[in-house]
């Protein structure tokens, strides 16, 4: 992923936090000469120094045959908007996007066992649902089974994190201000979502600048 500097996540802790916190995202791999992406929910796990990302899709996916033979990348997509040129000093200013994105690259494992699968499954639940737990435990086994055995499950040994937050930090602070008040007026839930994003960013950067001095 292109990251102009000043936009770098370099946190390991502010990338896993993003993950978790936008944790559908984009897994990507290639195969025969052709790129193919599938939209799935992860769950995020740390194990040591590890981080495994953990999902499954249908096993009548394409995607699945291949998605353990060559290194994958998954998108984790935050908040994001358009930034109007009218909030800036500047007449002559060009319009932008001010987003948010992590980038997790690695090697899938497929989970073949199918007690391990159910786990899988399971743990999807717990991080998704709780509440579906107790009906989910009353469904009969053969129910159970025959789902997971239309289900590839697989697990993801992360190698690298690419993060990047682009929030006007190329702005002046009043040129933020606007901006940021204009995205907390508006009618578009992802527009009031970016403002909040930045309201925590400015406070973890002023609190990096405390520690500091």
């Amino acid at each position: 992923m292109y990251i102009p500097k000043r936009f770098t996540i370099a946190e390991e802790s502010t990338k896993i936090a993003l993950m978790k916190r936008q944790s559908f995202a984009c897994l990507v791999t290639h195969h025969s000469g052709r790129c193919m992406a599938t939209h799935l929910p992860f769950v995020i796990e740390q194990d040591a120094d590890k981080l495994y990302l953990v999902s499954h899709m249908a096993k009548a996916n394409e995607q699945s045959t291949h998605l353990h033979e060559q290194p994958c990348m998954v998108i984790f997509t935050g908040p994001h908007a358009y930034i109007s040129p009218q909030h800036y000093d500047k007449l002559e200013s060009v319009p932008t996007w001010d987003y948010v994105a992590v980038h997790a690259y690695g090697k899938a494992s497929l989970v073949t066992d199918p007690d391990k699968k159910m786990e899988s499954l399971e743990t999807m639940i717990q991080r998704y649902e709780p509440a579906y737990q107790e009906q989910w435990s009353t469904l009969s086994e053969s129910f159970k089974s025959g789902m997971v055995k239309g289900l590839e499950a697989f697990r993801i040994e992360v190698t690298e994190l690419q993060g990047q937050e682009k929030l006007s930090q190329n702005k002046s602070a009043l040129e933020k201000e606007r901006i940021i008040d204009s995205l907390s007026g508006s009618d578009r839930p992802e527009e009031r979502a970016l403002a909040e994003y930045m309201h925590e960013y400015k406070q973890r950067h002023d609190a990096k600048q405390d520690g500091a001095s």
